[in-house]
């Protein structure tokens, strides 16, 4: 699947070959492919088209995370320079949409309408949450059902289009197919529970990139949101100021860590990443034993564990 990615920006226009190589170098982890590798294995797939499409939601997902990064003013991404901060937004805009216009590329070898479908609604529903998101930034009213909608459409859908795809590759039943795809629902809006957590909780260093940055651009996650509804007016007006500096200006960044700990948010939004990944697990029951379906239920695991 490295392979497949490297072979697809060696044979872009000077440009976007420079700034794809360096998204590729800068690494990641691989989840997304990783999930549909191990689905497709799991539903009884052996062939080419598992690391075309691992290639495929990769590039999907490198291409979101640039766009990402313009539109939130990033400048750094996995310990490194965001590719806007080297390049300009111009650059990394349109470097962004030659990564989505080259998946599709890629996903027309399998000569799969169904294929097609499952990448074209995952694609809008994460543009509609990107959509969403800007409108709610600045937002300290929103609630637990719009934090985990938006979790969804930014994250969740592509792990479940991720295991969707491989359950396709499979020819499984549409019954099947769809507990896979709950699979990686779980599974993604898990994974998204414990980003937000991190935000709070780890290091500049460890997240490759500054911590409570969601906050810095307007961001109000699950974690704040549990916080803020115990009803602490002193904590109410401390967020607000931070959303209305845009910033640290006013308040300082150990005082929001502090209102989050001590309200006992952490510890609630990690028990329901736990539930999400818990039904991700029982979403496998009906798949026959193997080392695919073994690696798929050890993912949820890796998740709660993870620390960047």
């Amino acid at each position: 699947m490295e392979r497949e990615l490297a072979g697809q920006s060696s044979h872009a226009i000077e440009p976007i070959a420079e700034i794809s190589a360096y998204l590729h170098e800068g690494g990641g982890k691989r989840l997304r492919p990783a999930v549909l590798l191990l689905a497709a294995g799991a539903a009884g797939y052996r062939g080419p088209g598992a690391i075309r499409l691992g290639a495929v939601v990769e590039l999907i997902h490198t291409a979101t995370l640039m766009h990402d990064d313009v539109i939130d003013g990033a400048d750094t991404r996995r310990g490194r320079p965001s590719a806007n901060a080297r390049w300009g937004n111009h650059m990394s805009v349109l470097a962004g949409d030659w990564l989505y216009m080259q998946s599709f590329q890629l996903a027309l070898k399998e000569r799969n309408f169904r294929i097609l479908d499952v990448l074209i609604d995952l694609t809008q529903r994460m543009v509609e949450g990107e959509l969403l998101q800007w409108t709610h930034l600045g937002r300290i009213d929103l609630t637990e059902g719009e934090a985990l909608n938006l979790a969804y459409r930014k994250t969740a859908c592509l792990f479940s289009g991720c295991a969707r795809l491989g359950a396709i590759l499979g020819h499984l039943d549409p019954e099947t197919e769809d507990l896979m795809a709950d699979y990686g629902r779980s599974a993604g809006l898990a994974f998204q529970l414990i980003d937000d957590l991190l935000d709070f909780t780890s290091s500049t260093e460890q997240l490759g990139k500054p911590v409570l940055s969601d906050l810095r651009e307007g961001k109000v996650t699950l974690p704040l949101i549990y916080a803020l509804a115990t009803g602490d007016t002193a904590g109410r007006d401390l967020v607000a100021r931070v959303l209305e500096d845009k910033g640290f200006d006013r308040v300082r960044p150990e005082q929001i860590t502090a209102l989050v700990n001590e309200s006992g948010a952490l510890v609630r939004a990690r028990r329901l990443a736990c539930d999400f990944a818990v039904k991700a697990k029982a979403a496998l029951d009906p798949l026959p034993d193997s080392e695919y379906r073994r690696a798929l239920l050890w993912i949820p695991d890796f998740i709660l564990e993870r620390e960047s």
